[in-house]
């Protein structure tokens, strides 16, 4: 055993701290599936060649990372608990809005791939959506503050206009389902 193993999980908890909690608990699969995002969004930064938009995602990375300290604060609720700032929300609004008014997308759905950055853009959309879904399953046991499930919610738009404006900047077309 060493850095990378305990073997403490190996009977279907995990331990954290001194506790041992289920590996199957709301609280787990929340932070695992915020995990996940973080990580994917993080292959999708690498992705990028535009430094502004890597710090964008970075920026994304460690706003995930407040959640997760958060989320992790319901078991240990003697430590002080992390507090995602109102601002971070906001400014993902402003982004959304400034690609909104230079791209003028359309309604409707598309079908993802044109684009290998923007298709990493969607699939990290369709994560994020999970994870709020899961943020808010645990939200009803173990009230979390409001800024996490509205951030949560507007991550994804967020990740659906970067991957829109990917698109419009490589002048690709995208399909839209043909429902046939």
């Amino acid at each position: 055993m060493g850095l990378f193993y305990t073997g403490k999980g190996d009977k279907g908890t995990s331990q954290v701290g001194k506790k041992k909690i289920p590996k199957d608990s709301p609280i787990l699969e929340a932070l695992g599936d915020l995990d996940e995002l973080n990580s994917l969004v993080g292959v999708t930064r690498s992705g990028f060649k535009d430094k502004q938009l890597q710090a964008k995602l970075k920026h994304v990375q460690e706003a995930l990372f407040i959640i997760q300290a958060r989320v992790a604060w319901i078991m240990f609720p003697e430590h002080t608990a992390k507090v995602l700032a109102k601002k971070r929300i906001l400014e993902l609004e402003q982004e959304i809005d400034a690609i909104e008014a230079k791209i003028q997308p359309g309604r409707g759905f598309i079908i993802p791939g044109e684009n290998p950055i923007a298709a990493q853009l969607d699939y990290a959309r369709a994560v994020s959506r999970r994870v709020e879904r899961k943020i808010d399953t645990l939200h009803k046991k173990h009230p979390l503050p409001p800024e996490i499930l509205a951030y949560m919610n507007r991550l994804s738009s967020y990740l659906y206009a970067l991957a829109r404006f990917e698109i419009f900047t490589s002048k690709i077309k995208e399909s839209r389902p043909s429902y046939r």
